[in-house]
């Protein structure tokens, strides 16, 4: 290719390498529009578009490609593109522009047809034009023109339309309206080539055409169209009265939901409120008693500093003879009723008890410790707590008495657990447990008969233990002898016996030493 110097001459150039270089620069665009049709494919295919955050091809090109045509321009690249690899490789180089298979497209989908126009555009010349591609195809598979029906007012043609819109691949080509229109925003455009395009009444510079701009539609679609859209109407009426009710409805049951909560919040705080008060008024109650014990202890002290002043003025000699028959009679009274409570200690100073004479030394030490609560008298305190076996203290001996209260109950429990048929120790330790801490009081209480039974239960629930006079074997089963009997003749202390054994009764050793873990009771088989 040749790159021409400006300040050069024109008469210095030489024809020969201008001609070439001239050819050169067309074989080089043609050359690079089928290079940018591969460049694009591969675009689209591996969707390399991604990469520069476009969603879509289409995108990609109206945004980077606008003012080289755009997605437009792109498609008629690609039926170029599509054109060409539909015919063979002999044939392929007969178009060297993509603009020259505009009219060969329709015939992609015949390949035959396809091959058959490239071929007789090629006899005429070895390298033909878009319109000795058009006539070839208008050979092949020429297009069958309609008659326009001149009674029919709807349709609008025209001798020649121009493309006056620059976007358009078509842009200020001329061609003929030959076709009624197929809806009233575009037209059918047949081109000097032959080719016939659906474009836009915007894209064209007509303005001699009168196009239609409203659908004209005839007389028996048009009542049925009135009546379909007055049954619309009744139908928008109907559901705006029921959204209308329907919204009324909702609106009373928010508002009736609305009132209820507020009713239980009110409810709510009414109990909180009297819960208030109640503790209020608890709480003025307590003040009200503090209130009163205030005033008491005040009355009091002033007592007691009026009895401290007395006491002061007069001698500590002058109340010797203070207490009067009154009180003493008042003390009386007290020790009479302690010792009604407790037992008629003048019928025992009579007569011994005849019978259950621990039971009326337990009551005369609860006398005796009613008589110094009564009498605080230390001495009469220190005898009731011998008596009843405890510390001589006013709480020790009352716990002890207590203790000493449960004696009858618990001896009674355990004679009827005792006395019925099958007593084992287990039931007997469940009703002993009971008294445990007045085991001392309850033995006592049991005659000899009962605590030799007792002690048997407690025996006969043990397991047997080895001992001399019993029947034993070994106890390991894996022991060539264990199934040997032996009787046990002498116990040796810290767990070990001496054993006599059957089987050694006629040699010399008769005896030997075992441990008792080492020896089980033998059983016949």
């Amino acid at each position: 290719m040749l790159t021409l110097d400006c300040s050069e001459t024109t008469s210095a150039i030489d024809y020969s390498n201008l001609n070439i270089s001239i050819q050169e620069t067309f074989a080089a665009i043609d050359r690079f529009e089928w290079q940018v049709s591969d460049e694009l494919r591969l675009m689209r295919d591996n969707k390399y578009y991604r990469d520069g955050t476009y969603t879509s091809f289409e995108d990609y090109c109206e945004s980077e490609l606008t003012k080289h045509g755009g997605y437009r321009k792109v498609k008629d690249l690609f039926a170029a593109k599509r054109v060409v690899e539909t015919l063979p490789e002999d044939l392929r180089g007969k178009i060297t522009k993509p603009s020259q298979t505009r009219s060969l497209l329709r015939l992609v989908k015949t390949p035959d047809k396809l091959q058959e126009a490239v071929v007789i555009a090629a006899k005429e010349k070895p390298f033909p034009t878009a319109a000795d591609f058009a006539k070839a195809v208008q050979q092949v598979a020429p297009i069958v023109k309609r008659a326009a029906k001149s009674e029919n007012p709807k349709t609008q043609l025209c001798n020649s339309v121009t493309v006056s819109q620059q976007s358009h691949p078509r842009y200020g080509e001329s061609g003929v309206i030959e076709a009624d229109a197929p809806n009233r925003w575009q037209q059918i455009v047949t081109f000097a080539d032959g080719e016939r395009l659906l474009i836009n009444n915007a894209d064209l510079d007509a303005a001699s055409v009168p196009f239609p701009r409203e659908q004209i539609y005839p007389p028996e679609y048009t009542e049925a169209i009135a009546q379909i859209k007055e049954q619309h109407q009744q139908e928008l009426e109907r559901l705006s009265q029921e959204l209308r009710i329907g919204l009324q409805a909702e609106a009373g049951a928010k508002a009736e939901a609305q009132v209820q909560e507020q009713i239980q919040s009110l409810q709510q705080l009414y109990k909180q409120q009297k819960e208030q008060n109640i503790q209020l008024q608890q709480r003025l109650d307590e003040m009200e008693s503090l209130r009163q014990l205030e005033t008491e202890n005040q009355q009091l002290h002033r007592r007691i500093q009026e009895l401290e002043h007395a006491v002061e003025e007069r001698p500590s000699q002058q109340w010797g003879n203070t207490m009067t028959q009154q009180a003493t009679k008042a003390l009386n009274k007290q020790v009479k009723q302690a010792l009604e409570k407790t037992i008629d200690l003048r019928s025992l100073a009579q007569e011994p008890p005849k019978e259950n004479a621990q039971e009326c030394l337990r009551l005369m030490g609860m006398a005796l410790k009613n008589l110094a609560s009564a009498m605080n008298n230390t001495q009469a305190l220190e005898a009731a707590a011998i008596i009843l076996g405890s510390e001589p203290t006013p709480q020790a001996i009352a716990y002890r008495a207590e203790q000493l209260e449960m004696l009858p109950q618990a001896v009674s429990d355990i004679r009827a657990v005792l006395a019925k048929p099958g007593c084992s120790w287990e039931d007997f330790c469940t009703v002993a447990t009971e008294y445990e801490v007045i085991k001392a009081d309850y033995w006592a209480e049991l005659t000899t008969s009962e605590t030799d039974l007792i002690a048997a239960l407690e025996i006969a629930s043990q397991s047997p233990v080895i001992q001399v006079g019993s029947i034993v074997a070994y106890a390991d089963p894996y022991y060539t002898l264990y199934l040997a009997r032996g009787e046990v003749v002498e116990d040796l202390g810290e767990d070990e016996v001496l054993v006599a054994w059957d089987h050694w009764k006629n040699e010399g050793r008769k005896t030997s030493r075992y441990f008792r873990n080492e020896l089980r009771f033998w059983q016949p088989e």
